[in-house]
């Protein structure tokens, strides 16, 4: 028989979009001046919202699911093919010139080889700022694949691709914390029934932030160490951050630093309405034990939808990666009896944003996947 061949192979490639989209939208605004067109060309300095919001969401529609899962003899070499791991790799150095430009842009008061009297507007830094906030929030995806390896090599990669969301705790929380109360009550990153993303945002942060510094406390504690110390991973993870940020302003000037921090939390924004998504009112029994259930594929909400699964290295088959951690995401497959999402993230994002939209929708499909037994969801206490 045929071998079989993974026809993504070099789709994969075109998750180097989002870092590179910044050297693009200059390269466009640089075009629409030459060509006259001074009062549009301001609009690609938009380009990562417009990636993000507008053009995947279109591109999932038109593509559609992917409908291919790898086969169980293929397994093995797939996992072990190392062109897969350079793909999230080289994400990383486009992922920091892109902040560098971006800094750049910002502090500039000389733009006229782009045709630009003086320096940005403001709505134009802005603008910027939330491009370069998409490539961070792209980014921390690209930490989370690497995060869940057990190469020290892809574990550091993580790390520094999240210095620039101010992220780094992300990595001790979702590895140790949400994969182990994924989609139950004590699990900040598990959206409930009922409860908006704008609702989820701060007690996702704050939870995720308070669990990672637990974590951490009560490893140091086993070590007999205090947790006020550089092995902590979060003041490690975080001291990374202000190194980056310190330096860039230091070459930058002080100008560059509130559109850091836009940047920063537009890009953990980002992450926090995937997080919503994912498993947006699924539980877990808790069994006689007191204990929960094991996470099995219905806990986890995924989307076969290709094109954005090509951006996020394959997240939507999120109930595939919460049944094997370590996998790879070129491995990763659709499982029977997983829920899924009726289009790709990108486009769920949208409606998350509008909690009677988001309801409409997802509300009927909880409802559904638990034959109509209110009991048997995670509801918000408020909706209760």
């Amino acid at each position: 028989p045929e071998q079989w061949r993974d026809k993504k192979r070099y789709l994969w490639l075109l998750g180097l979009v989002p870092p590179t989209a910044v050297f693009i939208a200059v390269g466009l605004v640089a075009l629409f001046n030459s060509l006259g067109w001074n009062a549009v060309s301001p609009v690609w300095w938009w380009i990562g919202p417009l990636l993000v919001y507008i053009l995947l969401p279109i591109l999932d529609v038109f593509f559609g699911p992917d409908g291919e899962n790898p086969p169980d003899e293929v397994m093995e070499r797939l996992e072990n093919d190392k062109y897969y791991r350079y793909c999230t790799y080289i994400y990383i150095p486009f992922q920091l010139v892109s902040l560098v430009l971006a800094c750049y842009l910002w502090s500039a008061t000389d733009l006229s080889w782009l045709g630009i009297d003086g320096g940005l507007g403001l709505i134009s830094k802005i603008g910027l700022a939330i491009s370069i906030g998409c490539v961070a929030g792209i980014g921390i995806n690209t930490a989370h694949e690497l995060g869940h390896k057990k190469d020290d090599l892809e574990r550091w990669l993580s790390k520094i691709t999240l210095a620039q969301s101010f992220y780094g705790h992300f990595y001790i929380e979702h590895n140790r914390g949400h994969h182990v109360r994924v989609a139950t009550p004590e699990d900040p990153a598990s959206s409930r029934f009922g409860e908006s993303f704008w609702t989820f945002l701060p007690r996702s942060v704050w939870g995720s932030l308070r669990s990672s510094w637990s974590l951490e406390k009560a490893r140091l504690d086993r070590l007999g160490k205090k947790p006020w110390t550089i092995r902590n991973d979060v003041l490690h993870s975080w001291l990374m951050s202000v190194v980056l940020f310190g330096v860039l302003v230091a070459v930058f000037g002080l100008s560059v630093l509130p559109f850091l921090v836009l940047q920063a939390v537009f890009g953990f924004c980002l992450l926090e309405t995937v997080n919503y998504l994912e498993h947006y009112g699924l539980k877990r029994r808790r069994l006689d034990s007191g204990r929960y259930e094991r996470a099995a594929p219905e806990h986890s909400w995924n989307s076969d939808h290709i094109c954005t699964n090509i951006f996020l290295y394959h997240l939507q088959r999120h109930s595939d990666h919460h049944a094997n951690p370590t996998r790879r995401y070129q491995t990763l497959r659709s499982m029977d009896g997983a829920p899924n999402l009726p289009s790709g993230y990108a486009s769920m994002i949208i409606l998350a944003y509008v909690p009677p939209l988001w309801r409409k929708v997802m509300d009927p499909k909880v409802l559904a996947h638990y034959g109509g037994d209110i009991t048997r969801v995670n509801v918000q206490p408020s909706k209760r």
